[in-house]
């Protein structure tokens, strides 16, 4: 399957296209359907888990019947925790059922192309950076993320052995951490970018002087503003149906300390910040190469982290 190129091109590429989008109600899925939408898309089913539990091979089925989506795109997930998952076996169940089943229906219902999203925590945790797509299984995640990220690493097998066994299109994306209005902010639940911003804001509130953030400060990350993120995603489903995963990301490499020293100055905290070496930091260094993604669909992001934290504070 080429690129979409069916339909009015006028109206769009997607116009007369039935799309589900799992996980369309979060934080990632409200933008990409938004975008959707965007681009001329009137038929964008939303299954939410009160009445579609993806992990239920009766409930898929259901979906299918009911909505026969031409394209899916699969964002729904079992988010692990940053601090460690405490229902591990949980969320690894329903990580991999979710998006086991899906590709089997979606492969024997005939839809067009499938997108899988994974996780940048699913690379060898002493891979070389920057993170090439073609280094996710020379060796095992870090060990604090391994559960999760090896959970997000099957269904990339799974798309490769349907695409040579039945000529399935599935696209396995590799997104970096998001960030941008209507984030996570709850506190067990959210990860840097979040966590460190309501962190600033309720020390500006309550007059704090110092707080403490987990971990040295210098390990790295790439983040992405979820515009973008959202933007890579759709371009993908529009432009490429290759068998290789692609990265989405920034391309930049972040430290934390870093990373906490702008945010402290977006939200006007001008306190102490002392680093606890205890907690868990994970991958010392983690940035994605995006060669790829500029390549295949021209995707490149666009917003530039400055920018986004001063939107993300401002929600």
């Amino acid at each position: 399957m080429k690129a979409l190129d069916h339909g009015n091109a006028a109206m769009g590429v997607f116009h007369g296209r039935r799309i589900a989008v799992t996980g369309g109600a979060g934080f990632l899925g409200r933008v990409v359907v938004r975008k959707l939408h965007e681009r001329g898309c009137t038929d964008v089913t939303v299954p939410r888990r009160a009445s579609c539990d993806r992990s239920r091979w009766d409930h898929i089925e259901q979906l299918f019947d009911k909505y026969r989506p031409h394209l899916l795109l699969h964002l729904a997930a079992t988010v692990d925790s940053p601090a460690g998952h405490r229902d591990v076996a949980e969320s690894f169940y329903n990580n991999v059922m979710m998006t086991t089943q899906l590709i089997e229906a979606s492969s024997r219902h005939g839809v067009e192309k499938m997108i899988c999203i994974g996780s940048a925590s699913s690379y060898p945790a002493n891979a070389p950076v920057p993170l090439r797509e073609q280094d996710l299984f020379k060796g095992l995640p870090d060990a604090g993320r391994a559960i999760h990220g090896i959970a997000k690493r099957l269904p990339f097998i799974q798309a490769q052995a349907y695409r040579r066994q039945y000529g399935f299109h599935g696209v396995f994306l590799i997104p970096t951490n998001f960030y941008g209005p209507g984030d996570n902010f709850e506190p067990k639940t959210s990860y840097v970018i979040a966590s460190l911003i309501r962190k600033f804001v309720n020390a500006v509130d309550t007059g704090a002087t110092e707080i403490v953030s987990g971990g040295t400060g210098c390990a790295t990350r790439d983040f992405i503003h979820v515009e973008d993120c959202a933007e890579g995603i759709v371009l993908a489903l529009e432009h490429y149906s290759g068998g290789d995963a692609v990265n989405l990301g920034s391309g930049i490499e972040v430290p934390i300390h870093e990373l906490a020293r702008r945010i402290a100055r977006v939200t006007g905290y001008t306190g102490r910040i002392q680093w606890d070496p205890s907690y868990p930091e994970g991958t010392t260094r983690r940035v994605l190469d995006v060669a790829r993604a500029q390549k295949e669909f021209g995707f490149r992001a666009r917003r530039g982290l400055a920018d986004g934290l001063m939107e993300t504070v401002a929600t």
